[in-house]
């Protein structure tokens, strides 16, 4: 049986999609951009507040569904110009202590509402 995440401390979904689903201990969370839950707003101020929004909101589903950084086995990072990928990588790197998860990062022609980066990930918990 599958268990549907969603909470109001994470941007709501902007098509047919949950921000969150569990399956069998792996929690599977799709794609966040940097949009401000509070205000609906995306954060763009620069790539590293970009990308620390994007964490906050991953953050909030993965603390809804009971779960935490250190839960996560699998990331995917789209950039739209690889040329931030330095910045990101810090940004992202600062949300785990050990045991970093596998990854891939690819830069892509467009995101959704013309951001820089969005980020999934599948975690874990026997």
């Amino acid at each position: 049986m599958n268990t549907v995440i969603n909470t109001t401390d994470a941007p709501a979904p902007i098509g047919p999609y949950s921000q969150a689903v569990i399956a069998n201990g792996f929690l599977f969370l799709s794609g966040q951009v940097a949009i401000n839950p509070e205000t609906g707003d995306l954060t763009q101020s620069s790539i590293k507040e970009e990308t620390h929004q994007v964490m906050r909101n991953i953050k909030a589903v993965l603390l809804e569904a009971s779960y935490e950084f250190e839960d996560v086995v699998k990331t995917t990072i789209f950039l739209s110009d690889m040329g931030l990928f330095a910045e990101v990588n810090e940004v992202y790197g600062s949300y785990f202590d050990k045991n970093f998860p596998a990854r891939e990062t690819v830069a892509v022609k467009g995101l959704p509402k013309g951001v820089n980066v969005e980020i999934s990930m599948t975690a874990y918990k026997a």
